[in-house]
């Protein structure tokens, strides 16, 4: 039976958590990684109810889009919205686990969820992340050690590249040192200077994974004092990050479109800033609240833009610069995130040959109504 554990190694894989924003909250949010895990739900947001259900429907793990915390819990009390809920899911020992910016970003989340129920083509990401909180770690390990250094290494979150983990590169060469009085060297003898044969290791390593990655690596490291080289690298655009952009299948107009968008996502209505007439072929999407990159649009080729969340002066805005703008809400922009994780996770689930219940809460609601 896998464990708390295990469902976030998957989770993990799916949309890796150093791709959230800094004040995001994501990850496990309530319960013990070794607690076994014998069903799963997925919903939009932790709400009382969706956490009621789970837990009288004995579920072991909820993975939801929004966090339960996201602001910082200065006391814990249980007559308080937040403190029951985390009450109830303790004592019913049902775990909570959220992906939310870094599933918003990461190739192949919800805003590409997003754009493939639309229908867009040739997608591209609107809005790039910067992969500035890359390092380049070198190691320094005697020949006789490579193996048993770099199986070391390939046990923390070093070398990973896309979608390839394990990503080193590796040359030999001759060391010298010269041990104090004091040293206990390991190759030669203080006070006698030694040259060794000894290979080079180069892999990627994320800035805030360091220290963790040193100190297991210097625990399997043969020397008295471990030799190894941080570098810093120069921010480079990501295949991750906010929003998409894409062509439109057909020319049409922005009404045509906008009841394409709507019939597509199952939306009883939108709301729609630009001439009906004009001509649409290139469309921007980002899921949730899109306001921020709305000069990321502008700056694009796109003719319109797709969230939830815009607001008047972001119409007004989109006027003056002669593009259009589809609010489609943010509930109907994020819900659609439910099933593709749910399906995720059974083909995981399935390889693994676990045997976990997996299912989508479909009871939500958007807490707008249009009357």
């Amino acid at each position: 039976m896998p464990s708390v554990q295990d469902i976030v190694n998957l989770m993990e894989d799916l949309a890796p958590t150093r791709l959230a924003e800094s004040w995001d909250a994501v990850g496990l949010q309530v319960g013990r990684r070794d607690w076994p895990v014998r069903s799963i739900r997925v919903a939009l947001d932790p709400l009382p109810e969706v956490v009621a259900a789970a837990c009288d429907q004995h579920v072991d793990l909820l993975i939801t889009h929004h966090p339960l915390l996201f602001q910082p819990v200065k006391n814990l009390d249980f007559s308080s919205l937040t403190g029951s809920i985390l009450y109830q899911a303790t004592v019913n020992q049902l775990a909570v686990y959220c992906a939310h910016t870094n599933l918003d970003k990461v190739s192949g989340g919800l805003n590409d969820i997003l754009a493939k129920r639309i229908g867009l083509d040739q997608v591209d990401i609107l809005s790039p992340s910067e992969d500035a909180e890359s390092c380049k770690l070198v190691l320094y390990v005697p020949a006789d050690y490579e193996q048993q250094v770099l199986s070391a290494l390939f046990q923390t979150s070093a070398g990973i590249i896309g979608e390839y983990s394990c990503c080193a590169f590796r040359n030999p060469g001759k060391g010298s040192f010269l041990p104090g009085d004091r040293a206990r060297p390991f190759i030669g003898k203080p006070g006698q200077i030694s040259h060794v044969d000894e290979i080079r290791i180069e892999t990627l390593v994320n800035k805030k994974d360091i220290s963790a990655v040193l100190s297991h690596v210097r625990s399997h490291h043969p020397y008295q004092t471990m030799a190894f080289d941080v570098y810093p690298l120069l921010p480079v655009a990501s295949r991750h990050g906010f929003g998409r952009t894409g062509t439109i299948t057909e020319r049409m107009t922005l009404l045509q479109f906008a009841q394409t968008v709507k019939e597509k996502l199952c939306l009883p209505n939108v709301k729609i800033s630009g001439k009906p007439d004009m001509m649409v072929q290139r469309a921007a999407i980002c899921s949730g609240s899109g306001s921020s990159l709305l000069n990321a649009f502008f700056a694009s080729t796109a003719d319109v833009y797709i969230s939830g969340d815009l607001r008047y002066h972001d119409a007004r805005a989109a006027e003056s610069a002669g593009k259009a703008l589809l609010d489609i809400g943010h509930f109907s922009s994020e819900h659609l995130m439910i099933e593709p994780v749910c399906d995720y996770l059974r083909q995981r689930i399935s390889n693994a040959s676990w045997e976990v219940c997996v299912e989508a809460y479909q009871l939500e609601k958007d807490p707008f109504t249009m009357i």
